[in-house]
């Protein structure tokens, strides 16, 4: 059985680690309506996608 010959530091653990951190999620302002969302897809707001009106805007249907 593999076992370890000397234990693995803390310092050398982490450096190893160091690369797994999550990204955060990019978002941009929709320029309809201000809220964000993810760059190119469609404002789950407004509907608006590259200033067209794709779907029903969510706040005429209230």
């Amino acid at each position: 059985m593999a076992v370890p010959k000397k234990k693995i530091s803390k310092s050398r653990r982490d450096m190893r680690r160091s690369h797994l951190a999550l990204t955060p999620v990019a978002t941009v302002l929709c320029p309809n309506c201000g809220e964000p969302k993810l760059p190119h897809h469609l404002c789950n707001n407004c509907g608006v996608y590259n200033n067209r009106q794709v779907l029903k805007d969510k706040r005429q249907s209230d």
